[in-house]
């Protein structure tokens, strides 16, 4: 499994969103409200990663107090993290689009409260995406140093 290209997560967000900012504009009136409640949950899920990302480099690393890590559990960890990165690609491009309509309308009530809805889903799925590349990241086999390298 090849690392996840920040490029490729930004390009996805940005095509999503232009997506979402053409289709939205069209039905806005026709859609029901956003939920607030993807905020604090997809918040929890960064900071789950985060974690299990912190721990799991100092298990790889065997830093004192820590268990060694069984590779298919690292295994999981890293498809869970790339899996999280290109999901939260794909929510963060379709809340940008939202929040691209929704700037137009801030002088009316309900379109502002979108506005922030919005916005704070936008930001909460680019934590998850950070938190899913420092998980990735934590994934990784240290490299030996060159002294203890074997050449063969």
């Amino acid at each position: 499994m090849k690392p996840t290209r920040p490029a490729v997560l930004a390009g996805i967000l940005v095509v999503v969103a232009l997506l979402a900012w053409l289709i939205v504009r069209q039905i806005y009136s026709e859609l029901p409200r956003l939920p607030w409640t993807a905020i604090p949950t997809v918040l929890l899920l960064a900071i789950g990663e985060a974690y299990s990302g912190w721990m799991t480099r100092a298990r790889i690393a065997r830093k004192p107090d820590t268990k060694p890590v069984e590779p298919l559990a690292v295994a999981r960890l890293a498809a869970l993290a790339k899996a999280s990165a290109y999901v939260g690609a794909v929510f963060a491009g379709l809340f940008a689009g939202f929040t691209l309509t929704t700037v137009q309308l801030l002088t009316s009530e309900s379109p502002g409260q979108e506005f922030f809805v919005a916005t704070g889903s936008f930001l909460a799925f680019v934590v998850l995406i950070c938190a899913a590349l420092y998980l990735e990241n934590s994934c990784r086999v240290p490299k030996k140093p060159d002294d203890e390298r074997q050449d063969f």
